[in-house]
């Protein structure tokens, strides 16, 4: 739990945290936009779009230099050749989800990701054929979820089986997950659940949800969407099956980026486990005879389809070097200090202006607080957009904030926290 007496109400005290924060040059890494005055704005929104790393452009322009240079020959010539880019982050991808580089692949977008891993993971049977799932999951995995179940010849609404908080509580308590599937884990065929959901911002315990799925004979995968640069994750010591995620919102990649996979490597060299199989999944060492048969990598690379977007790559290599470069765990413990004080200064506001919806345990929470504030968080979220502080609403009637701790500082929430007083106290 937070500690309230660690934390002072002062604009000085949020000067004094930045001063003593170590990774408060990261923020001269990125480009933030500018607010109605001019002046960069107080950014929280990082949960939704991650800003630009000054470095992208350069590393874009590198490769658009290459293109018009090199044409063709840019696969095998360029300052970065293109043929093994992808390469250039796999082990940063692998460090920051806590997995080995064999289990770790930047490929596709994320809900075209969590498809190919449902071909291979979930794999209904007449007695086992049911998907778990936290109610209010983002609608994209939803969709996902209930066409694989169709396509499989069920009907969603028998075999999407969906966790719900107790009643008049917002957010899921492990026990009662642990619960469920101790109760109902026989006819689930696999456990999909997002690592932090998008709307509340509650963080699952993963290790704890992969070992009980797995003892009730389930496959597991999770979505790391929310999860990704925002937790320090173990994916291999926690053992679940598959994950995967965007890199758009707390990896900085830019809109539409390219997404990762997670396969544990106990599958690395499964051959007969089904898949959608495309050429760029093939052998490397033949891959170019053009032969009739596919033979997969092992790892996950082997769910590969096409070659890879190489200027995407350019933008994601510039932010995962500053990931790198930080570590996730002082990462992890800054915005844990980041949290805490938003938490501390939020609850000296006026009573009943505000509720945090967000778990108040640091361990069940990632960078995002979730606030239902009284009256209409619509105009709210406008006043605050035209005094330059960016946040976003979800509804009903959510604005969500997200200190993310690579760019933001503590004088960032103080001056969130403060334009929100002003507010409570019209």
């Amino acid at each position: 739990m937070t500690t309230p007496h660690a934390f002072e109400d002062t604009e000085a005290f949020a000067h004094t945290l930045d001063a003593e924060d170590a990774l408060r040059g990261y923020r001269d890494a990125f480009h933030f936009p500018p607010g109605p005055d001019g002046k960069p704005v107080v950014y929280l929104a990082g949960n939704s779009l991650g800003l630009q790393p000054r470095n992208a452009a350069r590393y874009i322009q590198e490769e658009l230099e290459d293109w018009a240079r090199l044409g063709v020959e840019g696969h095998h010539h360029g300052r970065h050749p293109w043929l093994h880019y992808h390469e250039l982050v796999t082990e940063q991808a692998a460090r920051l989800v806590g997995a080995k580089p064999l289990e770790v692949v930047v490929m596709n977008t994320l809900s075209v990701n969590l498809h190919l891993m449902m071909v291979s993971f979930y794999r209904p049977t007449k007695q086992r054929f049911k998907i778990l799932v936290e109610a209010g999951a983002f609608p994209s995995d939803q969709y996902a979820v209930a066409s694989q179940v169709r396509f499989h010849g069920h009907d969603a609404r028998e075999a999407v089986l969906e966790l719900k908080p107790r009643e008049g509580e917002e957010t899921l308590r492990t026990e009662d997950i642990l619960d469920t599937l101790e109760r109902h884990g026989h006819e689930v065929a696999l456990v999909m659940l997002g690592s932090v959901n998008y709307l509340t911002g509650q963080a699952f315990d993963l290790a704890a949800i992969t070992k009980a799925a797995h003892a009730k004979g389930c496959l597991v995968g999770f979505d790391l969407a929310h999860g990704a640069g925002n937790l320090k994750l173990s994916l291999h010591d926690d053992g679940p099956d598959f994950a995967v995620w965007c890199s758009y919102k707390y990896l900085n990649a830019g809109p539409g980026a390219l997404g990762g996979v997670f396969v544990h490597e106990r599958h690395a060299h499964t051959k007969d486990l089904p898949r959608f199989e495309g050429w760029w999944g093939h052998d490397k060492q033949t891959r170019f005879q053009m032969g009739p048969t596919f033979h997969a990598l092992p790892g996950a690379e082997g769910w590969q389809l096409s070659n890879p977007p190489i200027f995407q790559l350019a933008a994601l290599r510039a932010s995962l070097e500053l990931f790198d470069q930080a570590g996730m765990a002082a990462l992890r413990a800054k915005s844990e200090r980041l949290t805490g004080y938003l938490e501390f200064l939020l609850d000296k506001l006026p009573q009943g202006f505000v509720r945090i919806t967000t778990p108040r345990d640091v361990k069940q929470r990632g960078a995002q607080l979730s606030l239902r504030f009284r009256g209409e968080p619509q105009g709210l979220l406008k006043r605050m957009g035209d005094a330059g502080i960016v946040c976003d609403f979800r509804k009903p009637d959510i604005i969500r904030a997200a200190p993310a701790p690579l760019y933001n500082s503590f004088t960032d929430v103080y001056r969130f926290v403060k334009a929100l007083e002003g507010y409570a106290r019209e």
